[in-house]
């Protein structure tokens, strides 16, 4: 056997089609036109976007949601305003992951061309049959994942990559606790942990006990059953997806030099959120040996090519524990709205 013949072939070896695919001049969405609840989605259509210099434009297969659609569907806290549209949001289509097929390229785009399927996010909007993006949040999918797996993989992955590697700086051999382990974020990071050689311990519901075990956490813990606070058991490394403990309790269980990571964007004011929360656990990580390091994940690149290699070695894999269609994505976002999903909620939009 021809020893290349399992390498991805390059742009330049790509074929290139005799003449450019024609493309609907409108597409199917997921519609906003005002702030408020998830119920105020409703299907409908509108231009294809175009594409720039840098950008591509991909024919969205599926899309992921997260917390985080739901604030900014609601344009609560009041902050997100600033950023989205003050009065109405400025984009009408929610979401921001995806996985799909790129069908052009601008013309300053050299390593994505048409045909290759990929996953990343934009700030668009993802829950439409077409996104153009900048080619830099996209790389191309992993090959054991599918469309609707891969589409999972980018904010909740880049958060719990982040706060494993980087905020927590999880090492081999350390006791790491996860709470909210079963969640979009929370069972990517106890796969993360594991990858990184940590003894993981998932906090959930009992109905998910399983779940997080068959994920490879070494010890699962029902939080209605057992207050993890209250026990003997100290660790070198907390992430605190839901943060139902107040600090001070969290911080007993925490070993002397070890690092908290709170990663709960909910609650808060109407005006702020959770801003002077995560602004005073800041202020008290500078009076004490113990690591308290709230953070905002970052969408680079370089760790979309991470995630997708932790999947290529058989170490990661998004769970998806509900799929909808583009359709009902209202009630898709109503699921993600509860805060009691198991893994990912993904909305199916066009057949791979």
């Amino acid at each position: 056997m021809d020893p290349t013949a399992t390498l991805a072939p390059t742009p330049q070896e790509r074929p290139v089609p005799a003449s450019p695919v024609t493309l609907p001049a409108t597409m199917r969405a997921a519609v906003q036109d005002r702030y408020g609840p998830p119920e105020l989605l409703s299907p409908g259509r509108l231009p294809r976007p175009t594409v720039g210099q840098r950008d591509v434009l991909v024919r969205v297969h599926a899309a992921a949601l997260h917390r985080g659609d739901v604030f900014t569907m609601a344009g609560r806290p009041l902050m997100l305003r600033l950023a989205f549209g003050l009065r109405r949001p400025d984009l009408g289509v929610p979401g921001r992951d995806l996985a799909g097929t790129v069908v052009q390229v601008g013309s300053r785009v050299a390593d994505l061309a048409p045909g290759d399927e990929v996953f990343g996010w934009t700030a668009t909007g993802s829950l439409a049959e077409y996104v153009a993006a900048p080619a830099r949040n996209f790389v191309r999918r992993p090959a054991d994942a599918s469309m609707v797996q891969a589409a999972a993989l980018a904010t909740s992955g880049l958060t719990a990559l982040q706060a494993c590697r980087d905020a927590g700086r999880i090492r081999p051999g350390q006791r790491v606790l996860v709470v909210g382990a079963s969640g979009g974020v929370g069972h990517l990071a106890v796969q993360i942990a594991k990858a990184l050689g940590a003894h993981v311990t998932a906090v959930c519901s009992a109905t998910n006990l399983g779940f997080v075990r068959a994920l490879g956490a070494d010890r699962a813990v029902d939080y209605a059953v057992e207050d993890v606070t209250d026990g003997e058991d100290v660790y070198d490394v907390i992430l605190a997806n839901v943060e139902t403990c107040p600090l001070a309790a969290m911080r007993r269980i925490l070993a002397p030099d070890g690092t908290l990571v709170p990663n709960d964007g909910t609650g808060g004011g109407p005006l702020l959120g959770p801003l002077p929360r995560i602004l005073a656990t800041r202020l008290r990580d500078a009076f004490t040996r113990q690591r308290l390091r709230p953070f905002l994940s970052l969408e680079r690149h370089a760790d979309l090519v991470a995630l997708a290699e932790l999947v290529e070695a058989g170490s990661l894999m998004p769970v998806v524990g509900r799929t909808f269609a583009l359709e009902d994505a209202a009630a898709a976002l109503a699921q993600v709205a509860t805060g009691h999903t198991r893994g990912k909620v993904v909305v199916t939009v066009a057949e791979a």
